[in-house]
């Protein structure tokens, strides 16, 4: 089972249901919703895809049968910018 966690602490401002976060390293910034910025909170501990869906779940209260894929797609990205790495 793949773990993922935050590649290290960045930057990070919560406004209303938005959060950004700013990778000092590439000067990048990278805008989140509020699911995108409760799952980038979950990842402070190594999580699975399964646990992060699971959480997500249970913290808004849905059941959608894509959400597991969004959130890997998601992971993905942030992965990409520099934001998230496979925890070892």
């Amino acid at each position: 089972m793949n773990l993922y966690i935050k590649e290290r602490e960045y930057e990070t401002v919560q406004l209303d249901e938005e959060w950004i976060v700013m990778n000092t390293d590439k000067f990048t910034v990278t805008k989140l919703n509020g699911i995108g910025g409760y799952c980038w909170s979950l990842l402070e501990n190594p999580q699975s895809i399964q646990s992060i869906t699971q959480l997500v779940e249970i913290h808004y209260q849905i059941k959608n049968s894509t959400l597991s894929n969004d959130i890997e797609d998601f992971i993905s990205e942030l992965i990409n910018f520099g934001l998230v790495r496979h925890a070892i």
